[in-house]
């Protein structure tokens, strides 16, 4: 670790410190309500004849305990950064509160734009304290020490321990105040709108990135490496569930004499990424709500240690795809195969759909689903497509601009389908 880029990630830590902070104090001037690792702090300062900073100290103080009780040997010396990072940040918001100590929020509109302004500025102090690598703040470290020794995602962990502080803040403001202080519509929007900001910054401010080195080891966004074989013929099958995709990808790799991958990928993606292949079944390609999902995974902004679990799986599952592409010319059915092979030479992406009856009927057929479910299964497993498609590659599933070749299977059956793929996969490479 070279001194002069740990100087940078410090400076960039010290400075993130300050912004979370004023943007802290600028949350109390609109008077809707705290972060919730902020309304504890707030609650005990107007309790007792102690300012926000102090009592944002000692609660810090008393995380940090936490986190080395439930470790012990596995606390990491680094972490006791945390001591001199919760003094920093409990000093900037006492100086913060003075600085704004002549900002008053005159109606209630003027209150949300000091909410949304201070849930920005915050959301970019997190991720400058991210983008350091130094060490994370207090509550960050107790969730991820939960995580960690009882097994338990981090995104789930978060979400409970800053329901607790929630609780926790409301309880004390009804014992020491006598009503409700610090909890209020704006806590919820912090809750909310932070973690998405903060990754925003992170997708768009790519500049800051040599503040670590690099890029970030766990992008999401997939830059397949360049292949120097360009004989090599990977077709990817997109489909709409019922619309016999799997079956026609078949046909295609042994009229080719190549290999086919679909249910294949589960047992290989979950050796490669330590995972039971029931657990990669349950999870692949399923994004059931796009935006209860970005609102989970905005947990993970916080700290950049852990990955949310889909994400995980997702980047497995693309290395494999792309190692499997680099050793030899397959079939390869779903799991955004189009996108991750986007770079590749030789790569001729088809999209299968069929009519809603056509479909409806090889389900019942195939999968043994109830006719009376059999519509709603196929709206569930389109549904879950879509999303699953948009968060990860921003693009519209089942869109034709996306592929080479749209085919409508219910008129052309699985062997007509096979053929055309065929002819119209040799001919583009013909004619590149």
């Amino acid at each position: 670790m070279k001194k002069e880029g740990l100087l940078k990630r410090c400076v960039a830590l010290v400075i993130g410190l300050f912004i979370m902070a004023f943007g802290v104090a600028l949350s109390v001037k609109a008077n809707l309500g705290t972060s919730p690792i902020s309304c504890v702090p707030y609650v005990y300062s107007l309790g007792f004849p102690l300012t926000m900073g102090v009592t944002s100290i000692i609660m810090n103080v008393v995380l940090i305990l936490l986190q080395m009780a439930l470790l012990r040997k596995e606390y990491q010396p680094i972490q006791l950064l945390q001591f001199p990072v919760a003094l920093f940040f409990g000093f900037f918001i006492d100086f913060t509160m003075f600085l704004l100590s002549g900002v008053h929020a005159s109606n209630y509109l003027f209150q949300w734009v000091l909410c949304l302004l201070s849930c920005a500025i915050i959301a970019f102090g997190v991720f400058l304290e991210v983008k350091a690598k130094v060490t994370y703040l207090a509550g960050e470290g107790l969730s991820l020490a939960i995580s960690r020794v009882f097994h338990k995602e981090f995104g789930k962990v978060k979400v409970g321990v800053d329901t607790s502080l929630v609780l926790m803040g409301i309880i004390s403001s009804f014992i020491l105040l006598h009503n409700l202080q610090g909890i209020r519509e704006g806590t919820i929007a912090a809750a909310l709108l932070v973690g998405s900001i903060a990754r925003f910054y992170s997708k768009r401010l790519t500049f800051m990135d040599v503040l670590s080195g690099g890029k970030e080891d766990n992008e999401i966004a997939i830059q397949a490496n360049a292949i120097d074989q360009n004989k090599k013929i990977i077709i990817t099958i997109a489909r709409e569930f019922g619309s016999g995709g799997h079956e026609i990808g078949e046909i295609v790799a042994k009229r080719l004499g190549i290999s086919f991958y679909d249910t294949k990928l589960i047992d290989l993606s979950a050796s490669a990424g330590g995972l039971t292949p029931e657990y990669v079944k349950e999870h692949e390609q399923k994004l059931t709500n796009s935006l209860l999902f970005d609102l989970y995974e905005q947990n993970y902004a916080y700290i950049n240690e852990e990955m949310p679990p889909l994400d995980t799986l997702f980047m497995v599952q693309s290395k494999v795809i792309r190692d499997i592409s680099e050793r030899e010319s397959c079939v390869i059915v779903g799991r955004c195969a189009d996108f991750v092979l986007k770079s590749h030479p030789n790569c001729f992406n088809v999209f299968i759909h069929a009519t809603e009856a056509y479909r409806i009927q090889r389900i019942i057929k195939e999968y043994g689903i109830d006719s009376n479910l059999a519509e709603k299964e196929l709206e569930k497993k389109d549904k879950e497509r879509t999303n699953y498609c948009r968060h990860y590659t921003g693009r519209s599933w089942g869109k034709a601009s996306n592929y080479h070749l749209t085919i409508e299977s219910s008129i052309f059956g699985a062997e007509r389908s096979a053929m055309l793929i065929i002819e119209a996969m040799k001919k583009r490479i013909n004619n590149s």
